[in-house]
């Protein structure tokens, strides 16, 4: 069985069901297919494309799941009343559906981290103090909330941006707040290992700023593994030997990637521009 992952999706459920069409042309029906987060928002079709992952995963024997990523994570805190729905949002659809609780309550259970045939998948990056088993073990820690009684009051106290590094001394929201904002928010990162949430439209810090990918950090210690992750549409599509990123702005009128972990053979397909480029991702 082939195992594909698929980056951000953002409610483009017609490209999704082209290129799961691909999929199975290629795999000839036997394919293993995760995605790495944010399925629904900005898109026109964030009902449908939720709809259809949690069908897909519901009748698919564990062979189909999919990451939460922050535009997941958001969607979940609108829905417990916690969080105030955006302009740039689409999830009307969603909040008025009569399967409404259905989708809520599949989405929350959904993993921040898997680890699959040596390679580790995350939504947007991993602190560069873990290994692939640390993160792993964090993520669940998030998990554990979620899939609690305490959901709801997690959410409510999960938004902010400090701390903005890992330390292993952390405890409480503090600590759930700063795994969540690593798995599912960072991008660029400081020397010393601090998350920077201020410049998101660029594929670098400024010039001379010192802020660099942060799976460019020198001391990065999941560099034995290979990293997979969306969240970053301004880098676009990243093929290294321990690193794939996936997020090649469908929504934005990039593509829709897909990449097989087993050969690296590679799938898209186009997409209309949903949204124009430089609104908030």
């Amino acid at each position: 069985m082939k195992t594909y992952v698929i980056g951000d999706l953002q409610g483009c459920a017609h490209e999704a069901g082209l290129l799961l069409d691909r999929i199975d042309a290629d795999a000839r029906g036997d394919a293993r297919i995760l995605f790495v987060g944010d399925l629904i928002n900005r898109g026109p079709e964030s009902l449908e494309a939720l709809r259809r992952m949690k069908t897909l995963s519901d009748t698919s024997g564990g062979r189909v799941d999919a990451l939460l990523g922050n535009h997941d994570l958001h969607l979940l805190a609108v829905a417990a009343g916690v969080q105030k729905a955006s302009r740039s949002d689409t999830l009307d659809e969603i909040l008025a559906a009569p399967d409404r609780a259905a989708l809520i309550e599949w989405l929350r259970r959904r993993p921040l981290a898997m680890f699959v045939d040596a390679h580790l998948l995350v939504h947007a990056g991993v602190a560069p103090q873990w290994d692939a088993a640390r993160t792993m073990a964090l993520a669940a820690e998030v998990e554990t909330e979620l899939r609690s009684e305490r959901w709801v009051d997690f959410l409510g106290q999960m938004y902010g941006n400090e701390p903005d590094r890992w330390d292993d001394g952390l405890t409480g929201i503090a600590r759930l707040r700063c795994i969540v904002n690593a798995l599912t928010r960072m991008r660029l990162c400081w020397p010393d290992g601090r998350m920077d949430f201020a410049h998101k439209e660029s594929d670098k810090g400024p010039e001379g700023s010192g802020l660099a990918p942060w799976f460019d950090l020198p001391d990065r210690k999941t560099n034995d593994v290979t990293v997979v992750f969306g969240h970053w549409s301004a880098l676009g599509l990243v093929l290294r030997p321990n690193l794939v990123g996936l997020d090649s702005g469908c929504v934005w009128g990039g593509k829709l990637t897909a990449v097989c972990l087993d050969d690296r053979s590679l799938l898209q397909v186009d997409c209309p521009e949903y949204r124009e480029h430089g609104g908030k991702k």
